[in-house]
């Protein structure tokens, strides 16, 4: 393995523990529900889920679990630019 790779192996190495550089501003993931998958959307703050109870809630176990998963990573509504 070449120097130049070895150099970019250890800068993704440290990027990867320090999630405060890695900000997701929009994505679309599967969740396996309990019952069914369930499709989300993020996009620059706001979440949108497949599933019934976020339609009359706008929020739901799936958006919350997303939420749980990438603290610190994703936009606040109040950091939005």
């Amino acid at each position: 393995m070449d120097y130049g790779m070895i150099g970019k192996i250890e800068k993704a190495r440290r990027y990867a523990q320090e999630r405060d550089r890695i900000r997701f501003e929009s994505f679309t993931v599967t969740v396996d529900g309990e019952n069914n998958p369930h499709v989300v959307h993020y996009e620059k703050g706001v979440w949108q889920c497949d599933c019934d109870f976020f339609q009359t809630r706008a929020v739901c176990s799936h958006t919350m679990a997303l939420e749980r998963i990438l603290e610190g990573m994703i936009l606040e509504p109040a950091n939005l630019p």
